[in-house]
């Protein structure tokens, strides 16, 4: 199976040029794996860059889950992420999926120094 990177992924998400909407769409028909870290990296760009609040990150990820031609790694860790990521609170995505891949891997309680964090079930404050 192809990968992408980052820059495929966000082309998928904000649609904002057409010709490489195009070429990435083609690209992922015959199926596309989206490892972790690019899938984090995506979520940095769409917030620093595009200025997308929690709500459409969610969406975004969700969106990306559900695609018909994309295999996100470990899906079932991501969207335990995202559930969390949902709750509202002041947890980054990639806090969340850090934390949920730790919790699948059998390796809690993930230590941390960020209070919030540390408020998320399976971490705990150092």
């Amino acid at each position: 199976m192809r990968a992408v990177d980052t820059s495929v992924l966000v082309r998928l998400v904000t649609r904002d040029d057409a010709r490489q909407v195009a070429a990435a769409e083609v690209f992922v028909a015959r199926s596309a794996w989206v490892p972790h870290v690019v899938l984090v990296e995506a979520i940095w760009v769409l917030t620093s860059v595009y200025a997308l609040d929690r709500s459409a990150l969610a969406l975004a990820v969700e969106m990306l889950l559900n695609h018909r031609d994309l295999t996100v790694q470990d899906a079932d860790v991501v969207l335990a992420a995202l559930v969390q990521f949902r709750k509202g609170r002041a947890v980054s995505f990639s806090d969340c999926l850090v934390l949920e891949t730790a919790r699948k891997a059998g390796h809690l309680p993930l230590g941390t120094f960020d209070r919030d964090f540390a408020k998320l079930d399976g971490a705990q404050r150092l």
